[in-house]
């Protein structure tokens, strides 16, 4: 399709760092990959790879101001990072 699916956090914790983190892991999945804890790479059209995350909202002073590729690791988040979210890779910053 080539257009991208904009998504916005509210509330960038654990399961927010988790999604950021399995999106930016598998953007560059084969549609045709296996990935565990994902039923498909391809949907409607669409690759996990066209999630793009274009704002993201949080009260926590650890968190606020900061990228989002920033945010979803400060405390008091504890998701173990699988992946490393560049601030550059995730282009939003968490207000």
């Amino acid at each position: 399709m080539g257009d991208k699916i904009r998504v916005a956090i509210i509330g960038v914790g654990n399961c927010a760092s988790s999604l950021v983190q399995g999106v930016h892991f598998y953007r560059n999945a084969a549609p045709d990959d296996l990935i565990p804890g994902l039923m498909h790479t391809m949907l409607g059209g669409y690759h996990v790879g066209d999630i793009e995350f274009s704002a993201a909202f949080d009260i926590d002073v650890n968190k606020v101001g900061k990228d989002l590729g920033e945010a979803i690791y400060a405390v008091p988040n504890n998701t173990r990072a699988f992946t490393t979210c560049r601030p550059w890779a995730c282009r939003c910053t968490a207000g």
